[in-house]
Protein backbone atom coordinates (compact mmCIF):
# COMPACT_ATOMS: atom_id res chain seq x y z
CA UNK A 1 0.00 0.00 0.00
CA UNK A 2 1.51 3.85 -1.03
CA UNK A 3 1.84 6.36 1.47
CA UNK A 4 -1.57 7.92 0.13
CA UNK A 5 -3.43 4.87 0.19
CA UNK A 6 -2.14 4.32 3.66
CA UNK A 7 -3.43 7.93 4.15
CA UNK A 8 -6.77 7.69 2.96
CA UNK A 9 -7.23 3.75 3.68
CA UNK A 10 -10.72 3.52 5.40
CA UNK A 11 -10.09 -0.28 5.27
CA UNK A 12 -11.80 -1.99 9.07
CA UNK A 13 -14.00 0.90 9.10
CA UNK A 14 -17.92 1.02 9.12
CA UNK A 15 -19.54 4.11 7.90
CA UNK A 16 -23.08 4.77 8.13
CA UNK A 17 -24.45 6.85 5.32
CA UNK A 18 -27.81 8.24 5.67
CA UNK A 19 -29.33 9.76 2.99
CA UNK A 20 -27.13 7.17 0.70
CA UNK A 21 -30.06 6.08 -1.59
CA UNK A 22 -29.48 10.16 -2.94
CA UNK A 23 -27.35 11.58 -5.53
CA UNK A 24 -24.67 13.13 -3.62
CA UNK A 25 -24.43 10.62 -1.04
CA UNK A 26 -24.73 7.80 -3.01
CA UNK A 27 -21.79 8.52 -4.69
CA UNK A 28 -19.83 9.55 -1.31
CA UNK A 29 -21.42 6.01 0.25
CA UNK A 30 -19.06 4.48 -3.12
CA UNK A 31 -16.44 5.98 -2.51
CA UNK A 32 -16.21 5.22 1.13
CA UNK A 33 -16.42 1.53 -0.38
CA UNK A 34 -14.00 2.09 -2.85
CA UNK A 35 -11.44 3.45 0.05
CA UNK A 36 -12.25 0.26 2.12
CA UNK A 37 -14.82 0.80 4.20
CA UNK A 38 -18.23 -1.22 5.32
CA UNK A 39 -20.86 0.93 4.06
CA UNK A 40 -24.24 1.27 5.01
CA UNK A 41 -26.43 2.73 3.03
CA UNK A 42 -29.55 4.34 4.80
CA UNK A 43 -32.57 5.38 3.37
CA UNK A 44 -36.46 5.08 2.46
CA UNK A 45 -36.73 3.25 -1.03
CA UNK A 46 -35.37 0.04 -0.87
CA UNK A 47 -35.12 0.02 -4.94
CA UNK A 48 -33.22 2.78 -4.66
CA UNK A 49 -31.14 0.92 -2.02
CA UNK A 50 -30.42 -2.38 -3.86
CA UNK A 51 -29.35 -0.19 -7.20
CA UNK A 52 -27.00 1.44 -5.13
CA UNK A 53 -25.78 -1.69 -3.33
CA UNK A 54 -25.57 -3.13 -7.02
CA UNK A 55 -22.67 -0.39 -7.66
CA UNK A 56 -20.66 -0.82 -4.72
CA UNK A 57 -20.89 -4.48 -5.35
CA UNK A 58 -19.64 -3.82 -8.90
CA UNK A 59 -16.75 -1.70 -7.84
CA UNK A 60 -15.60 -4.26 -5.53
CA UNK A 61 -16.90 -2.60 -2.30
CA UNK A 62 -18.82 -3.94 0.69
CA UNK A 63 -22.54 -2.85 1.96
CA UNK A 64 -25.85 -3.23 2.71
CA UNK A 65 -28.76 -1.41 3.24
CA UNK A 66 -31.32 -0.75 6.30
CA UNK A 67 -34.29 1.30 6.05
CA UNK A 68 -34.36 3.68 9.18
CA UNK A 69 -36.92 6.69 9.41
CA UNK A 70 -34.83 10.08 10.17
CA UNK A 71 -38.03 11.58 11.97
CA UNK A 72 -37.76 8.96 14.66
CA UNK A 73 -35.45 8.31 17.32
CA UNK A 74 -36.42 5.17 17.87
CA UNK A 75 -35.74 3.86 14.61
CA UNK A 76 -32.46 5.99 14.34
CA UNK A 77 -31.46 3.79 17.77
CA UNK A 78 -32.67 -0.11 16.41
CA UNK A 79 -30.37 1.50 13.20
CA UNK A 80 -27.58 1.85 15.25
CA UNK A 81 -28.44 -1.22 17.14
CA UNK A 82 -28.40 -3.70 13.80
CA UNK A 83 -25.38 -2.12 12.62
CA UNK A 84 -23.14 -2.83 15.74
CA UNK A 85 -24.85 -6.25 16.20
CA UNK A 86 -23.09 -6.93 12.46
CA UNK A 87 -20.29 -4.56 11.63
CA UNK A 88 -19.66 -4.14 16.01
CA UNK A 89 -19.11 -0.47 15.88
CA UNK A 90 -19.57 2.38 13.50
CA UNK A 91 -16.20 4.16 13.02
CA UNK A 92 -18.07 7.04 10.07
CA UNK A 93 -21.57 8.48 9.88
CA UNK A 94 -22.72 10.71 7.01
CA UNK A 95 -25.69 12.89 7.63
CA UNK A 96 -26.96 13.54 4.55
CA UNK A 97 -30.84 12.87 4.67
CA UNK A 98 -32.77 16.61 3.49
CA UNK A 99 -35.79 17.89 1.92
CA UNK A 100 -36.24 21.34 0.47
CA UNK A 101 -39.07 23.51 -0.91
CA UNK A 102 -39.56 26.57 -3.34
CA UNK A 103 -42.35 28.07 -1.08
CA UNK A 104 -42.32 31.57 -1.73
CA UNK A 105 -41.46 33.55 1.74
CA UNK A 106 -45.42 34.95 2.68
CA UNK A 107 -46.72 31.67 1.65
CA UNK A 108 -44.63 29.31 4.07
CA UNK A 109 -47.05 27.60 6.28
CA UNK A 110 -45.76 26.13 9.81
CA UNK A 111 -46.05 22.82 9.18
CA UNK A 112 -43.85 23.05 6.22
CA UNK A 113 -41.49 24.89 8.12
CA UNK A 114 -41.75 22.61 11.06
CA UNK A 115 -41.08 19.67 8.79
CA UNK A 116 -38.07 20.76 6.80
CA UNK A 117 -36.29 21.89 10.44
CA UNK A 118 -37.30 19.03 11.60
CA UNK A 119 -35.83 16.71 9.23
CA UNK A 120 -32.56 18.89 7.47
CA UNK A 121 -31.75 20.10 11.32
CA UNK A 122 -33.74 17.63 13.79
CA UNK A 123 -32.44 14.12 11.91
CA UNK A 124 -29.04 15.49 12.31
CA UNK A 125 -29.39 15.93 15.93
CA UNK A 126 -31.22 13.04 16.74
CA UNK A 127 -28.08 10.84 14.99
CA UNK A 128 -25.62 12.91 16.31
CA UNK A 129 -26.84 12.31 19.98
CA UNK A 130 -27.05 8.32 19.13
CA UNK A 131 -24.10 7.78 17.30
CA UNK A 132 -22.04 10.32 18.88
CA UNK A 133 -22.81 8.48 22.41
CA UNK A 134 -21.73 5.44 20.62
CA UNK A 135 -18.60 6.90 19.54
CA UNK A 136 -17.30 8.24 22.15
CA UNK A 137 -18.09 4.83 24.61
CA UNK A 138 -15.88 3.31 21.04
CA UNK A 139 -12.94 6.12 21.46
CA UNK A 140 -13.95 8.13 18.59
CA UNK A 141 -15.26 8.79 15.13
CA UNK A 142 -16.19 11.11 12.61
CA UNK A 143 -18.97 12.46 11.53
CA UNK A 144 -19.95 14.32 8.38
CA UNK A 145 -22.88 16.31 8.11
CA UNK A 146 -23.98 17.91 4.69
CA UNK A 147 -24.36 21.25 4.48
CA UNK A 148 -25.13 23.69 1.84
CA UNK A 149 -23.58 26.93 0.45
CA UNK A 150 -27.26 28.18 1.07
CA UNK A 151 -26.40 27.79 5.14
CA UNK A 152 -23.36 30.16 4.50
CA UNK A 153 -25.19 33.01 2.87
CA UNK A 154 -29.21 33.61 1.87
CA UNK A 155 -30.04 32.23 -1.68
CA UNK A 156 -33.22 33.32 -2.38
CA UNK A 157 -36.41 31.01 -3.28
CA UNK A 158 -35.81 28.45 -0.51
CA UNK A 159 -35.86 30.34 3.21
CA UNK A 160 -36.48 27.44 4.94
CA UNK A 161 -33.94 25.43 3.74
CA UNK A 162 -31.07 28.12 4.21
CA UNK A 163 -32.38 28.56 8.01
CA UNK A 164 -32.28 25.01 8.47
CA UNK A 165 -29.00 24.44 6.84
CA UNK A 166 -27.19 27.51 8.69
CA UNK A 167 -28.21 25.82 11.85
CA UNK A 168 -26.92 22.73 10.44
CA UNK A 169 -23.56 24.35 10.31
CA UNK A 170 -23.97 26.27 13.58
CA UNK A 171 -24.64 22.80 15.26
CA UNK A 172 -21.85 20.87 13.82
CA UNK A 173 -19.15 23.44 15.07
CA UNK A 174 -20.83 23.56 18.40
CA UNK A 175 -20.36 19.03 18.43
CA UNK A 176 -16.76 19.82 17.37
CA UNK A 177 -16.54 22.07 20.22
CA UNK A 178 -17.80 19.62 22.41
CA UNK A 179 -16.25 16.20 21.45
CA UNK A 180 -12.36 17.24 20.04
CA UNK A 181 -10.72 15.89 23.19
CA UNK A 182 -12.62 12.53 23.06
CA UNK A 183 -11.54 11.79 19.60
CA UNK A 184 -14.75 12.43 17.51
CA UNK A 185 -14.40 14.74 15.08
CA UNK A 186 -17.56 16.87 13.16
CA UNK A 187 -17.55 18.43 10.44
CA UNK A 188 -19.53 20.24 7.56
CA UNK A 189 -19.39 19.24 4.31
CA UNK A 190 -20.79 21.98 1.94
CA UNK A 191 -21.50 21.16 -1.75
CA UNK A 192 -22.22 23.97 -3.95
CA UNK A 193 -24.75 23.79 -6.98
CA UNK A 194 -25.16 20.18 -7.93
CA UNK A 195 -28.02 19.00 -9.64
CA UNK A 196 -29.98 16.74 -7.59
CA UNK A 197 -33.74 15.67 -6.72
CA UNK A 198 -33.81 18.48 -3.80
CA UNK A 199 -33.19 21.38 -6.26
CA UNK A 200 -34.95 20.59 -9.54
CA UNK A 201 -38.03 22.71 -8.35
CA UNK A 202 -35.44 26.01 -8.30
CA UNK A 203 -32.87 25.25 -10.96
CA UNK A 204 -35.06 27.17 -13.98
CA UNK A 205 -33.14 28.69 -16.83
CA UNK A 206 -32.99 32.00 -15.06
CA UNK A 207 -31.60 30.97 -12.09
CA UNK A 208 -29.54 28.31 -13.52
CA UNK A 209 -27.80 31.52 -16.13
CA UNK A 210 -27.58 33.23 -12.28
CA UNK A 211 -25.75 30.29 -10.58
CA UNK A 212 -23.64 29.83 -13.68
CA UNK A 213 -22.66 33.93 -14.09
CA UNK A 214 -21.76 33.57 -10.11
CA UNK A 215 -19.40 29.88 -10.44
CA UNK A 216 -15.83 31.05 -11.53
CA UNK A 217 -15.74 27.00 -13.18
CA UNK A 218 -18.83 28.08 -14.91
CA UNK A 219 -20.52 24.29 -14.76
CA UNK A 220 -22.48 22.26 -11.88
CA UNK A 221 -20.57 19.77 -9.82
CA UNK A 222 -20.53 16.57 -10.35
CA UNK A 223 -21.73 13.93 -7.71
CA UNK A 224 -17.94 11.96 -7.81
CA UNK A 225 -16.10 15.61 -7.27
CA UNK A 226 -17.56 15.11 -3.26
CA UNK A 227 -15.52 12.20 -2.90
CA UNK A 228 -11.82 13.74 -2.26
CA UNK A 229 -13.81 15.46 0.59
CA UNK A 230 -15.31 12.87 1.96
CA UNK A 231 -12.95 11.08 2.17
CA UNK A 232 -10.40 13.37 3.79
CA UNK A 233 -12.98 14.31 6.67
CA UNK A 234 -13.55 10.33 7.25
CA UNK A 235 -10.07 8.77 7.47
CA UNK A 236 -8.83 8.90 10.97
CA UNK A 237 -5.02 9.71 9.56
CA UNK A 238 -5.53 12.67 6.78
CA UNK A 239 -7.99 14.47 9.05
CA UNK A 240 -7.21 13.47 12.14
CA UNK A 241 -6.72 17.31 13.30
CA UNK A 242 -9.57 18.50 11.01
CA UNK A 243 -12.79 19.50 13.27
CA UNK A 244 -15.28 22.16 13.08
CA UNK A 245 -14.67 23.03 9.72
CA UNK A 246 -16.76 23.87 6.62
CA UNK A 247 -15.33 22.07 4.05
CA UNK A 248 -16.64 24.04 0.64
CA UNK A 249 -16.88 22.39 -2.85
CA UNK A 250 -18.79 24.80 -5.23
CA UNK A 251 -16.60 25.50 -8.68
CA UNK A 252 -15.53 28.63 -6.65
CA UNK A 253 -19.15 30.18 -5.77
CA UNK A 254 -18.35 31.64 -2.41
CA UNK A 255 -15.00 32.88 -3.94
CA UNK A 256 -17.35 35.44 -5.69
CA UNK A 257 -18.43 38.80 -5.09
CA UNK A 258 -19.11 41.20 -8.27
Amino acid sequence: MSFVEDLFSLEGKTAVVIGGTGVLCGEMALGLAKAGAEVVVVGRSEEKGAERLREIDAAGGRAMFISADVASRESLSALLETVVSQTGKVDILVNGAGVNSPTPLFEIEDEEFARILDINLGAILRSSQIFGKHMLENGGGSIINIGSISGLGPLSKVFTYSASKAAVHNLSKNLAREWAEQGVRVNTLVPGFFPAEQNRKVLTEDRVAAIMGHTPANRFGNAEELIGATLLLASEKAGSFVTGIELIVDGGFSAMSI
